[in-house]
């Protein structure tokens, strides 16, 4: 092969390598975005809950978030949120896991896991397996029948 066409080889593979990272790198970013607007909307969602407690004494009913929740800026990020006011005692414990959404993400970096409101007002992200065996030790009888027939 002449240099000209060994020149020209090698200029079409970077482009073609350049441009695949940077496919790549749009995704893993736009998946990135999407979960933290998720996880803003999460903790704008402890705000408004926070606030009905303190007007209230209680947690709001799932009636009042379905009303709210559309409102709220990143709501279209979130996905199916299941919220558990129904399921909360007087005496559950502060990390008791209020509502969760779960996401999966394409990204390798950013994955399949679930965002989770703590009875607390604390968001956090939780991968699968954690938020699962979590999940699972909180969970009321009636709950977990009702689940069944309709599992995360």
């Amino acid at each position: 092969m002449k240099k000209r066409k060994k020149a020209m080889l090698t200029e079409v593979i970077i482009i073609v390598t350049i441009t695949t990272i940077a496919v790549l790198a749009m995704v893993n970013f736009k998946d990135y975005i999407n979960k933290s607007e998720a996880i803003k909307f999460m903790d704008r969602l402890s705000t408004v809950i926070n606030d009905y407690k303190e007007n209230y004494g209680a947690v709001p009913p799932e009636s009042y978030i379905q009303q709210i929740k559309d409102d709220l800026q990143g709501s279209l990020r979130l996905g199916g949120l299941q919220y558990r006011s129904r399921w909360i005692d007087f005496d559950s414990p502060p990390d008791t896991i209020l509502a969760y959404t779960e996401r999966n993400y394409r990204s390798p970096f950013v994955g399949k896991g679930f965002i989770v409101l703590r009875l607390d007002g604390e968001v956090q992200w939780m991968e699968k397996k954690e938020f699962k065996q979590i999940f699972t030790t909180q969970q009321k009888p009636q709950e977990i029948e009702l689940l069944k027939k309709k599992p995360f």
